[in-house]
């Protein structure tokens, strides 16, 4: 065997073995993690939650991106939570994280968890819970119950590394294809139709006009729009946002951006998707289906699916047992 060969196996076992790790410890969670150390926990973390969700709903999907982005990074395990230091940017200070917002909820949820039980609960199980418990009081009450609330397995520690680097080689950009969507997601051990679910995500929040921007005015360097845009659209995103523009703010799902439903599909299906990845969803016979079902059905099994993938994603890369530890301050490394 040449030692190109023998190098191929070894990467491919080392992949293996990483993979295995990571779904060896996704299964030390469970539910009521904290059923002895501390009963009242996922009690205080959604009471605080949900007195900043209700005085300001746009924080719904600023936290529930703050924990996609944490997993895709180093695993959930409270990384994108950590300032930089005078010898390392965190990931928090990546670009692609600068429009992040919601830190001070975490900070609360933790204080008052702290409170009560000191040293007990980590940051990543903070940040996991309070992705769950901001989506869910969004959620319009008259389908509640089909909503995506989630019972969220805790039990992670938190992690002492950040790198800004590593967020903007791991974390899909905005203008990613559908083949680098794939491979990304496939990467942190996420199924296509994860990919196609977690994407709906995008039904709540807002964005930068910078992020899209080049559809609509220069999308292949020679002044044009990008072709896959509904040109009505096109013309009312005009609108909103000039060339060059980098501070208004677009609603993701116009006119209802604050309300977590399944209309993000009935918009991708008609080539109405914000972000060049949205469109994306379009170019692969898996996602295309998903995406048309959900716009035709109303979001008959979204809440469902969205569940289901929300607790496979917060199980990526996590730290368990005695790995990491559980931060005093979430923005902080213990000293």
């Amino acid at each position: 065997m040449s030692s190109q060969e023998l190098f191929s196996a070894f990467f491919l076992q080392l992949i293996l073995a990483i993979m295995v790790l990571g779904v060896a410890n996704g299964q030390c969670l469970k539910q009521d993690f904290y059923k002895k150390t501390c009963p009242a926990a996922e009690y205080i973390v959604r009471k605080t939650t949900a007195q900043y969700i209700l005085k300001d709903p746009t924080l719904a999907a600023p936290l529930l991106r703050l924990h996609f982005h944490d997993c895709f990074v180093r695993g959930c395990d409270g990384s994108v939570l950590l300032n930089s230091t005078k010898k390392n940017q965190a990931e928090k200070d990546a670009i692609p994280n600068l429009s992040l917002r919601g830190f001070h909820v975490i900070d609360a949820v933790k204080s008052a968890v702290e409170k009560k039980c000191p040293g007990v609960v980590s940051c990543a199980d903070i940040a996991a819970l309070v992705a769950r418990d901001a989506v869910s009081i969004v959620y319009r009450p008259e389908i509640i119950i089909n909503g995506p609330y989630w019972k969220v397995p805790t039990g992670r520690r938190d992690g002492k590394v950040s790198i800004a680097l590593e967020a903007l080689t791991n974390l899909p950009p905005p203008f990613a294809n559908i083949t680098q969507l794939k491979s990304m997601f496939g990467s942190k051990g996420l199924s296509v139709k994860d990919l196609a679910v977690l994407s709906g995500g995008h039904t709540i929040g807002t964005s930068h006009c910078s992020s899209f921007t080049n559809r609509l005015y220069n999308f292949t360097g020679k002044g044009d729009t990008d072709p896959s845009l509904d040109p009505n659209y096109v013309i009312h995103l005009k609108k909103k946002c000039k060339a060059g523009d980098v501070k208004t703010l677009v609603e993701m799902d116009p006119g209802i951006s604050k309300t977590f439903d399944e209309d993000y599909y009935t918009l991708v299906a008609k080539s109405r998707g914000l972000f060049e990845s949205d469109a994306a969803l379009l170019n692969d016979a898996q996602t295309r289906k998903y995406v048309k079902v959900q716009a035709v059905s109303h979001g008959r099994s979204f809440g469902k699916d969205f569940a289901a993938s929300m607790v496979k994603m917060g199980k990526i890369g996590v730290l368990t047992g005695k790995a990491g530890e559980i931060r005093q301050y979430c923005a902080f490394v213990n000293k």
